[in-house]
């Protein structure tokens, strides 16, 4: 068959588990006399619906057997969706194979039966759809004469192609990659949960990684305007993230602007305080926590307002309408995220269209999972840094012991820290990032870049703390935090120069605390 041609269909195979549409679909089929088989749930939906159907079984001759596990593995089924039209016509005639043109098929939905917490083992497995697989990637492979659906969302197209006397090669073209991906993605997520579950070594990630991403978003461009780019989202991604906020109104997203977006909202999930964290180039400009948010806005702003322009705003509380005409009304934004948006508030931003504006939902902490990152011709793996120090996993290691404020501030500065390129260094006081060092070769750089920042910004950094993010293997940084009247510092500790930092920051009298956890970030 010519592979251009327009494919008629008079015979179609509906078995869905997702039955949005089914009815539609079906209907819109038997309208134009299209002869509809199917099985189980489904037939059952379309005959109390009053729509004819045809049970699989009696278009077999051979009934559904081991508790349905077996019923569409049968030479009619696969023959009449496999079968070449003309090449294949005489076995098909011999055999007493009508040919099927157009199969709607969606799986056992095995991620959502994993994602429950009680899930049992056999649950699993008897979720693990065999026949659909097989269905769609045969409709696929025969996309010369076979269309195929796995997606609701394409029944419309498919209806609007017949009323034009069949379906184009260029849709069954387009549905059947998009089947494959499918399909892929199912035994990817099988896969995943077994690796997980099954695996003799549970320390391992995956020795083969099939992701399933799906792209949800195609962007004007990556990082910059000759790179190409867009967005795609994890099967499993979790709520109450970049991947999964809702849009509510501004100029569609970059890939700086989501890189850059992720960074603030899960800073800012770290936070029971009300909190704002101000985002600019992957940074952190300015934290605070506060009474409210916009106390807390109010903090972050004044650390470093020039850098503040252009930036990422993330809030872990409800944006209101006070709180959003004071944001337009100071500065220029390109994305505004927080739990939720409060009518008046989203009508106050209306007065800037081109602000984007995301509501995320209700925070419940760090984002867990794989964090990917390529490299030319390959991608590093880890799981996400979501690591947590509270005050009970503090080291004191010097004489001077911080009070019960500036064990709070040093926390703080911990969190922010987290959230800054490594070499990161961050001065806070009372609850309020004062300076923020990142990303230099050089932590005693950084030092310096943070207390610049600060005096830029007019704030005065005696009775401040300072959080390093690694090790601090010289007490060069302890000296420059000491000149600019630090009282205390928190560090992970590890260094063979412990000793030395440690008699160093005795004698400058700062209190010192190891964490023993490192927050490299590059």
């Amino acid at each position: 068959m010519n592979d251009s041609s327009v494919t008629p269909v008079r015979r179609a195979l509906l078995s869905v588990s997702d039955k949005t549409g089914l009815l539609e679909l079906a209907r819109a089929l038997a309208q134009r006399d299209v002869e509809i088989l199917s099985t189980g749930g489904t037939a059952r939906a379309l005959r109390e619906a009053g729509i004819a159907v045809t049970e699989v079984a009696e278009h077999t001759g051979f009934p559904e057997i081991m508790g349905g596990r077996v019923k569409t593995l049968h030479p009619r089924i696969h023959g009449g969706i496999l079968g070449r039209r003309e090449a294949d016509a005489d076995a098909m005639a011999e055999h007493a194979i009508a040919p099927i043109d157009l199969v709607a098929v969606n799986l056992y939905p095995f991620a959502e039966t994993v994602a429950r917490p009680d899930v049992t083992r056999d649950e699993a497995i008897e979720n693990i759809d065999i026949g659909g697989p097989a269905m769609v990637r045969a409709a696929a492979k025969n996309q010369a004469a076979v269309t195929v659906l796995t997606d609701p969302g394409d029944y419309d197209a498919v209806v609007a192609e017949l009323d034009g006397g069949g379906i184009g090669a260029q849709l069954r073209r387009r549905l059947a990659t998009k089947a494959f991906r499918h399909t892929a993605a199912y035994d990817a997520a099988i896969a995943a949960w077994l690796d997980a579950h099954e695996a003799t070594d549970h320390d391992a990630l995956p020795a083969r990684l099939d992701t399933g991403f799906e792209r949800v978003l195609g962007l004007r461009y990556g990082e910059n305007p000759h790179q190409r780019a867009a967005f795609y989202a994890a099967p499993d991604a979790p709520a109450a993230t970049v991947t999964r906020a809702r849009t509510l109104q501004g100029k569609a997203l970059s890939f700086n602007n989501i890189a850059d977006a992720d960074t603030a909202l899960e800073c800012v999930k770290q936070f029971a305080e009300p909190a704002c964290v101000i985002v600019k180039h992957a940074n952190p400009c300015g934290v605070a926590i506060a009474a409210d948010a916009a106390a807390a806005y109010e903090g972050a702003y004044a650390t470093d307002p020039v850098s503040a322009f252009g930036g990422i705003i993330a809030f872990n509380r409800a944006l209101d309408a006070a709180l959003a005409r004071t944001l337009i009304g100071r500065q220029f934004i390109e994305v505004l995220l927080a739990p939720e948006v409060e009518p008046e508030a989203l009508e106050a931003l209306g007065a800037r269209p081109n602000v984007r504006v995301l509501r995320t939902g209700p925070l419940d902490g760090v984002a867990g999972g794989l964090d990917y990152r390529g490299v030319a011709g390959g991608l590093l793996v880890q799981d996400r840094d979501t690591g947590l120090v509270d005050d009970t996993g503090l080291r004191t290691v010097t004489r001077a012991v911080p009070e019960p404020d500036t064990e709070r501030d040093l926390l703080f500065a911990w969190q922010v820290c987290k959230y800054v390129k490594s070499n990161a260094i961050v001065y806070a006081r009372g609850g309020a990032t004062v300076g923020v060092g990142a990303g230099q070769m050089s932590r005693v750089n950084s030092a310096r870049i943070a207390l610049d920042k600060a005096a830029e910004a007019g704030i005065a950094t005696p009775g401040s703390v300072v959080a390093s993010d690694a090790f601090i293997p010289f007490r060069d940084v302890l000296d420059v935090a000491a000149g600019a009247g630090a009282k205390a510092v928190i560090q992970p500790g590890g260094s063979k120069g412990d000793a030395d930092v440690i008699a160093a920051a005795d004698e400058l009298g700062l209190a010192m605390v190891f964490t023993g956890m490192r927050h490299f970030r590059h």
